[in-house]
């Protein structure tokens, strides 16, 4: 059994960094990557291409920067960049194809795959490979799920993933969605999980993905990532090698990497506290963590409480500013309640 490991430590990494990468850490850290036989390596802001703004949090470096340095670094490894369709567009995709991507990974709301139709096509066009993400994947059954990758792949999709976006799902609810995606599309193309660590089973669901039929894999180095982090690319590495599935990562170059990215990012290193667990717990978007956190020192709520509530409100991506709208709900009732 083989699978592929794509890495996403200077993409989802970057929401633990503040999306403040410099492009000598690119540099080290792709060199690093690269070295270890990681194939594919994901650069750009937290939120995709385009990202950087007032409502997803500014880059301190322009992205493209930071991706033609990955591309000049990276020998063997393709540089790959993720998109949201209506944060990124077709410039965006055009422009990474200029400064040598390899790769664009389209992702959408689990529900919304059919706004990708037309990114798939561009992606293509140019000659590159293109990956369908299904995001906050726990919101949608096994079913409803295949039928929204069968729409990316008749697009263009080579593969597609299922995103455990909050750290949500549980074990058996890994492989029931793997195991329908891979019974839809598993003849055409590839099937992929990325899991978040909020419950602590990123490296668990990975597995088990692989079990059902997964054959791509997402990890980060250190397990840098939007909130608890995600699966521990290392780690993975050692588990894969243990129970015999081969990935092609050397064990002792991706501890070396492991290792560049702790000298050069340990600081931000995500951590398992009450409200990155409850990430998980209540199905909220892992990278509302920084900004619930933000707004709960803000207007003196716990960022715990303001996760609960916007996991009840099934808020997705893309709706970070409705955050401050529950603080302040939260902050009401809670001036209230004393009041009484």
């Amino acid at each position: 059994m083989n699978v592929t490991i794509m890495d996403s430590t200077l993409r989802d990494g970057s929401h633990a960094m503040a999306h403040r990468f410099t492009e000598q850490q690119i540099g080290q850290i792709v060199r690093a990557l690269d070295s270890a036989g990681i194939p594919v390596i994901e650069v750009s802001h937290g939120d995709g291409l385009g990202g950087s703004s007032f409502n997803y949090g500014f880059s301190a470096v322009d992205e493209f920067s930071l991706i033609k340095t990955a591309v000049d670094c990276a020998s063997q490894a393709r540089i790959a960049c993720l998109l949201l369709p209506g944060i990124g567009t077709r410039e965006h995709i055009e422009r990474a194809a200029d400064v040598g991507v390899g790769m664009i990974r389209i992702a959408t709301h689990c529900t919304e795959a059919d706004i990708s139709v037309q990114h798939f096509a561009l992606t293509r066009e140019l000659g590159l490979d293109a990956i369908g993400f299904l995001m906050m994947s726990h919101m949608l059954n096994s079913d409803g799920l295949a039928a929204q990758a069968r729409v990316m792949v008749d697009a263009g999709a080579t593969g597609v993933y299922i995103v455990d976006s909050a750290g949500a799902l549980i074990l058996s609810e890994v492989s029931e969605r793997i195991a329908g995606l891979s019974s839809e599309i598993g003849q055409e193309a590839a099937v992929g999980f990325h899991g978040h660590q909020n419950l602590t089973l990123a490296v668990a669901n990975s597995v088990i993905a692989i079990q059902a039929g997964a054959t791509l894999i997402d990890g980060t180095t250190r397990g840098l990532g939007a909130g608890a982090g995600n699966t521990q690319t290392e780690v993975l590495v050692a588990v894969l090698d243990r129970l015999g599935i081969e990935s092609g990562v050397e064990l002792e170059g991706i501890l070396n990497a492991s290792e560049t990215v702790a000298s050069l990012c340990g600081s931000h290193e995500p951590r398992l506290d009450s409200s990155s667990l409850m990430l998980g717990y209540a199905g909220a978007y892992s990278s509302f963590l920084l900004h619930s956190q933000r707004a709960a020192e803000r207007y003196g709520v716990a960022a715990k409480d303001i996760l609960l509530e916007v996991g009840r409100r099934r808020y997705i991506g893309g709706q970070e500013d409705m955050i401050i709208d529950v603080a302040l709900n939260l902050a009401g009732a809670q001036t209230a309640a004393l009041g009484n």
